[in-house]
């Protein structure tokens, strides 16, 4: 398999490893990516589920075939989900990463550059008016 998928691959063997599906239940892990199974395996396990099967899907791509095949690295989602940012994966990165800052609405908006100018040339303008 080439290099691309592999670390996904490495983190969804561990993940499946640790769920609980393998270690209280006792299933395979293929049984436990299965369809019956699959839906008690948890949310961290089934996001690498999916990521494995965009990268496997991605290195036959034929859009993708200039570009390469670019997954979102294992090491990428430990230090998104380290910092809080969240792991949720849209188009290769973090979803909800690189935030412009709070947008709830009551920030106010950065002045207009034209309003900045005219604020200039005001000042300036009183400025020359009161020394005449």
């Amino acid at each position: 398999m080439p290099s691309s998928c592999k670390e996904i691959r490495a983190a969804l063997a561990q993940c499946l490893q640790e769920s609980d599906c393998v270690m209280v239940h006792r299933n395979s892990a293929a049984d436990c990516l299965r369809a019956p199974l699959a839906d008690t395996l948890p949310t961290q396990c089934q996001q690498f589920k999916r990521a494995f099967g965009d990268c496997r899907r991605g290195m036959i791509d034929m859009r993708k075939r200039f570009r390469g095949n670019q997954p979102i690295t294992f090491q990428k989602l430990q230090e998104t989900e380290q910092s809080g940012d969240g792991y949720q994966l849209y188009a290769g990165k973090s979803a909800f990463a690189g935030g412009k800052g709070v947008t709830d609405g009551n920030n106010s908006a950065e002045p207009d550059w034209r309003e900045l100018e005219n604020q200039k040339y005001r000042e300036q303008a009183a400025a020359g008016a009161d020394k005449k």
